[in-house]
């Protein structure tokens, strides 16, 4: 019987994220395929240098001291304090003087230190050796074992053991999510450059083989890894790709539909969703160009931005924080809930993602699958998973969404070039069984030519 070993490690330690790769990784592993005659799919997860196997995803009792949870919070209240730092250094008179800027810098800095980061450095190391919670079982490996690397792993500890399996006669299967830190780094922090970076290398060495989630991906890893590795070296590994699912994994009855969100949809006129964390790859600077194009000639449609606040967004935020038309066209939410999301997709008018680069797109299907209809920038992953059912624009003129979105309220058609009710896409349950296949296809021994057989 082959086993798979399905890595979840950021997510079991993070429980509450609920970002692109997480919600992959969840509902992933919450449909892994039944154990049968031919096949065992086991959740694990690598910590302190030993393999565990997941018994649940689902985040422990609360606790009066959490220490993950304290932790999360801590760096939360980092992030947003360095965000109110960069506002503040754009006002009078710290925008006048680089001496004050260095002041102002040098004491947040200091006050960083000693109240956030030295706390965080701490936590991160009670929770290093904190005693391992029922959640997880110890699990011996085996020489024929396929481990998959399904979560965000450029971050992780535990290369060591990695390779330690695969001495062992474990094999490692690396799934890639998108190349952007290293053909977009511009829209990176420079941390996380360097991470992805040294980890692409790592599994560029370790990894027999790559599943990517969209033939984009695949066909962007391949060029990578033969421009690091050379072609001799790549025919020696396996490219695949499998699709994402489109259900929302955290909707709870008991969570009530956010109350401002509500009154949104009480007015007639259409409402454009974005939904993305905050950051300049995702191009909301754009979409706020190209709306108040709109208003200016004349129209009452509404912008709904709906994701937390991420990165290297500073002027953006502050743009829409002083912008004449929020709370009256232009609204933005950053902590919504899996049920005021449903309700966002149900009610809205269409989806907009400008985004200039993407893996995949998650809010596309899960927006189309609700028949929702959706717009995006024109770039090659959009076009294989919207195909003829999305409407596509220029990202060199915000003009041509203004006029997308002008043209839409006048006639109140969608101007798509096929009919949405004709769109049907994977569940969560067919996109795990469908990567599954795709890893179980690649490592028979039956198969003569898996390039063929397999993609």
């Amino acid at each position: 019987m082959s086993r798979l070993l399905v890595e979840c490690t950021y997510v079991y330690e993070n429980p509450k994220a609920n970002s692109g790769i997480q919600r992959v990784v969840r509902n992933v592993i919450r449909e892994l395929p039944a154990k049968d005659l031919e096949r065992e799919c086991i959740p694990v997860v690598m910590l302190q240098g030993k393999l565990y196997e997941v018994k649940s995803l689902a985040p422990p009792p609360k606790k009066a001291w959490d220490l993950a949870s304290l932790r999360a919070r801590l760096e939360q209240t980092a992030n947003l304090f360095w965000l109110r730092h960069r506002t503040l250094e754009s006002r009078f008179p710290f925008s006048q003087s680089v001496w004050a800027r260095r002041l102002l810098y040098a004491g947040c800095r200091l006050f960083v230190f000693g109240c956030l980061s030295l706390p965080i450095r701490l936590l991160n190391l009670l929770l290093r050796h904190r005693q391992i919670p029922a959640r997880i079982v110890p699990l011996q490996h085996r020489a024929g074992d396929q481990l998959v690397l399904l979560d965000s792993s450029w971050h992780a500890d535990f290369f060591p053991l990695a390779e330690q399996l695969k001495r062992d006669g474990v094999g490692i299967i690396s799934v890639v999510y998108d190349l952007i830190p290293l053909t977009h780094p511009q829209f990176c922090d420079a941390g996380l450059v360097r991470v992805f970076n040294r980890w692409f290398d790592w599994i560029a060495r370790t990894a027999d083989g790559y599943i990517a989630i969209s033939t984009t991906i695949r066909d962007q890893l391949r060029q990578e890894m033969v421009r690091r590795i050379g072609e001799q070296q790549v025919q020696e590994r396996w490219f695949d790709y499998f699709h994402l699912g489109s259900e929302l994994d955290q909707i709870d009855p008991t969570h009530t539909v956010d109350p401002n969100l509500q009154r949104l949809f009480k007015r007639p006129e259409p409402v454009f969703l974005m939904v993305s964390t905050i950051e300049p790859r995702k191009n909301h600077a754009y979409l706020l160009d190209a709306f108040e194009r709109a208003w200016a000639a004349g129209s009452q449609a509404r912008l709904c931005i709906v994701g937390k606040i991420g990165w290297k967004c500073e002027g953006l935020i502050e743009r829409i924080r002083r912008h004449p038309q929020l709370d009256s066209r232009l609204f933005m939410f950053n902590n919504l809930v899996d049920q005021s999301l449903e309700h966002a997709y149900r009610h809205s008018t269409a989806l907009v993602f400008p985004s200039y680069v993407e893996g995949f797109g998650l809010p596309l299907v899960e927006a189309m699958q609700r028949g929702l209809p959706a717009m995006g920038s024109d770039i090659a992953v959009f076009r294989e998973i919207g195909g003829e059912f999305m409407t596509y624009f220029d990202l060199d003129d915000p003009q041509s969404l203004a006029n997308l979105v002008i043209e839409m309220e006048r006639t109140g058609v969608f101007p798509a070039t096929r009919n949405l009710d004709q769109w049907q896409w994977l569940s969560w349950r067919q996109a795990s069984a469908q990567l599954v296949e795709r890893i179980e296809c690649h490592i028979s021994e039956v198969v003569p030519d898996r390039e063929t057989a397999c993609g």
